[in-house]
């Protein structure tokens, strides 16, 4: 069932990839795998047994993906003292950014739910 679900994850990867070289190289392969997927998912209006199995199975590794970030940090960490002004601003920025854009879209959805609780009989 794992392989199953483990199959669709790769074969959306290597489609995006083919998708990527072919038509589209400003996007990177697995995002457009990851938008392939989102499209599958919604046009079967959920998510299969196999994939939730895999998807759950993979996300108890999920930290070792952070090891590498992590030691990169910890080795070049001069390079980052360098450009430390530029970072932090541009944290500062995405922050002043995304703050109130998350604040208005979770204000519109609580709007929509209440409006389609209204709506129900």
């Amino acid at each position: 069932m794992i392989l199953k679900g483990l199959t669709w994850l790769v074969v959306l990867q290597l489609l995006g990839s083919v998708i990527h070289l072919s038509l589209l190289p400003a996007l990177p392969g697995p995002i457009i795998g990851m938008v392939l997927l989102f499209v599958l998912l919604l046009l079967r209006r959920g998510i299969p047994e196999p994939l939730e199995k895999t998807a759950a199975l993979l996300l108890q590794y999920l930290p070792l993906l952070l090891i590498v970030p992590a030691a990169g940090i910890m080795t070049s960490s001069d390079a980052l003292l360098a450009d430390l002004p530029a970072i932090a601003a541009g944290l500062v920025l995405s922050l002043i950014v995304t703050v109130p854009f998350c604040g208005w879209l979770m204000q519109v959805l609580i709007r929509r739910m209440d409006r389609r609780r209204e709506d129900q009989p």
